[in-house]
C-alpha cells in the first residue's frame, strides 16, 4: 500500500529535533512491512538542493500564500514530494525561526500551505491510501481534506503536545477553509486557530510516540489544554514507541567515534572516553564517572535541574560534558558552571554531531532529566552506545529504561537509573546512586551490557504502525 507522509523536517535534510529523526527513519522501517511512503516536505533550500533529478508534478494556484508547485524526486533513501514555494520557504537557517531567534511571523500561512498541498496531493497523487500527518505543522491536512470533500483516512502523530501551532483568529480568512470550520468542532481553539487541535479533531486515528505519554496527555496535568479532546478520542489514540535507525546509529561503524566497538567488545569505548574528555577539557578523577548531556537547553529538558544538582555530581568525583543550545538563561548558567569548574564541567553551546556521538560512545552515563518527554531519542542513543541513561520517570523515558535497582539487578535486569519526580533533589540522589554503581565495576559492566543489548530498533513499532495504517486503509 502507499502512504503520503506530511512533515516539516526529516533527516538527513533538515532537523531541529526528534521529529526529523522519526520522519526520516520510519519510511525505511515501513518498507520492510510492505508499505511505500512518499514524504511531502517544504521546499527549504537544503531540501531542494538534495533532490536527485527533481521533476515538476503539479502546479497549485490557490494555496495560502500564493501559487506553488510540487516537485518529485529522491534524496538518499527518501521518496520525496516537495512544496516549492520560494516566498514561503526559501529562507536560510532554522525552518521556523528568523535570525533574531523568534518565529517567522507568517508561520501560520507557511504551514497552512503545506497542509493544503498535502490534501491535494493525497487525492490527485498516484494511489495514496492513507495520509500520515506529523505534528502541528501538518495539522490542517485533515481539515482541508474534510472540507474539500475528499476521502482519505488520516493518521495524525503528535511528537510533542507542547508545540501547538496556535495563531490568532485573524489568520482564518487567509486559510481558504469554509466559515463552518471555525468552530469548536473544527479548527477553533480558545478563540484562535489551533493547528495541532485541528489535527487531533479531524484525524481518523491519532498516535503519539510512547504508551505512557499517550496516557499522560489525556490528563489535566499532561494534556496542555487538550486533555478533554484527547480523552474523548481515547478509542483512536495509540502510543507507539519511537525507534532508531540502527544502521545509522551503530557504534561498530560510526565514523564520528574515535574507536568503534560493539556489545561483544566494549574495550575501545575507553578511547572514546579519552577523546571526549579532551574535547571538553575534562580531567576525571581515577575511578569516577564521566557524565554527558545532549539536547535542547529548555525547561522541558531539565537543564536547570542538571545545574542545580551539579554539587552532587562533583562531590561524587564525576565530570560533566554539556552539549546543546536554547534558552539564553540556561546557556548563561551552563557557561558560568564551566568557568567556575574548569576541568570538571565542559560546555559546547551548539549542536555538533561528532561531539554528540562522542558523548554517547564515550560517556559512562547520559543525563535525561526531562520534566516531560513524549518519547525521547537521547536515551535510545545512549542505550545503543552503552552510555548508561539516568532518566526521569516520565513518558517514553519510563517506557524504555529499566531501573537498575537491587531487585532488578538480582534478576540480571536493569539498563539505567530512573528517578521520580523530576526535581534537582531526586536527580542528585540518582547521580549519587549512579556513582556508587559505577564504583562497583562488575555491576556497572552488567548494566552497560544490558543497555547495549536493548532492542531500540524500529522493528516492533513499524509493525504496529503498519497494522494501524492498513486498518485505516480498509476503512
Amino acid at each position: 500500500m502507499r502512504v503520503l507522509a506530511v512533515a516539516s523536517e526529516a533527516v538527513p535534510l533538515v532537523k531541529t529535533g526528534g521529529l526529523a529523526d522519526v520522519v526520516g527513519a520510519l519510511p525505511g522501517a515501513l518498507a520492510a512491512e510492505g508499505i511505500a511512503v512518499t514524504t511531502l516536505l517544504p521546499g527549504y533550500p537544503a531540501v531542494l538542493g538534495a533532490i536527485d533529478r527533481a521533476e515538476e508534478t503539479w502546479r497549485l494556484d490557490a494555496l495560502p500564500g500564493g501559487p506553488a508547485r510540487i516537485l518529485r524526486g529522491r534524496a538518499g533513501a527518501l521518496d520525496l514530494a516537495v512544496l516549492d514555494a520560494p516566498a514561503l520557504f526559501d529562507r536560510p537557517g532554522n525552518p521556523y525561526l528568523g535570525s533574531d531567534r523568534t518565529d517567522w511571523p507568517d508561520n501560520g500561512i507557511r504551514f497552512a500551505a503545506l497542509a493544503a498541498a498535502a490534501s491535494r496531493l493525497a487525492v490527485q497523487g498516484a494511489g495514496f491510501e492513507v495520509v500520515h500527518a506529523h505534528d502541528w505543522q501538518a495539522g490542517l491536512t485533515g481539515a482541508y481534506l474534510r472540507h474539500g470533500g475528499a476521502s482519505r483516512p488520516v493518521l495524525f502523530t503528535v511528537h510533542n503536545l507542547a508545540f501547538q501551532g496556535a495563531f490568532p483568529a485573524t489568520l482564518f480568512p487567509q486559510l481558504g477553509l469554509p466559515d463552518a470550520a471555525f468552530a469548536l468542532a473544527g479548527v477553533e481553539f480558545y478563540g484562535g486557530v489551533g493547528f495541532l487541535k485541528a489535527g487531533l479533531w479531524y484525524a481518523d486515528a491519532i498516535s503519539t510516540v510512547s504508551p505512557t505519554y499517550a496516557a499522560e496527555i489525556t490528563t489535566p496535568e499532561g494534556g496542555m489544554g487538550l486533555d478533554g479532546l484527547l480523552a474523548g478520542r481515547a478509542d483512536v489514540l495509540h502510543g507507539i514507541l519511537n525507534g532508531l535507525d540502527t544502521a545509522e546509529w551503530d557504534p561498530a561503524r560510526d565514523p564520528h567515534l574515535e574507536a568503534r566497538f560493539d556489545a561483544d567488545d566494549t574495550a575501545p569505548r575507553a578511547l572514546n572516553r579519552a577523546a571526549l574528555c579532551r574535547a571538553f577539557a575534562l580531567a576525571p578523577r581515577e575511578g569516577a564517572p564521566v557524565f554527558g548531556f545532549v539536547g535542547r537547553f529548555t525547561w522541558q529538558k531539565g537543564v536547570d535541574l542538571v545545574l542545580d544538582a551539579l554539587p552532587a555530581l562533583l562531590d561524587a568525583g564525576g565530570v560533566l560534558a554539556l552539549l546543546g543550545s536554547g534558552e539564553e538563561w540556561l546557556e548563561a548558567r551552563a557557561a558560568e558552571a564551566a568557568r567556575l569548574h574548569a576541568g570538571r564541567v565542559g560546555f559546547a553551546m551548539r549542536f555538533d554531531e561528532r561531539l554528540a556521538r562522542l558523548i554517547y560512545g564515550g560517556a559512562d552515563g547520559v543525563l535525561v532529566p526531562s520534566r516531560f518527554e513524549p518519547c525521547g531519542l537521547t536515551q535510545l542513543c545512549a542505550l545503543r552506545y552503552g552510555a548508561v541513561p539516568i532518566v526521569a520517570r516520565t513518558g517514553g523515558l519510563a517506557d524504555t529504561v529499566v531501573d537498575a535497582n537491587e531487585m532488578a539487578l538480582r534478576q540480571g535486569w536493569g539498563t539505567g537509573v530512573v528517578f521520580s519526580p523530576a526535581s534537582a533533589a531526586m536527580l542528585a540522589a540518582a547521580l549519587r546512586r549512579a556513582a556508587a554503581l559505577f564504583a562497583d565495576a562488575p555491576t556497572w559492566r552488567r548494566i552497560q551490557a544490558n543497555a547495549l543489548r536493548t532492542d531500540v530498533s524500529w522493528a516492533r513499532s513499524a509493525a504496529r504502525y503498519a497494522a494501524l495504517l492498513r486498518a485505516l486503509a480498509r476503512r
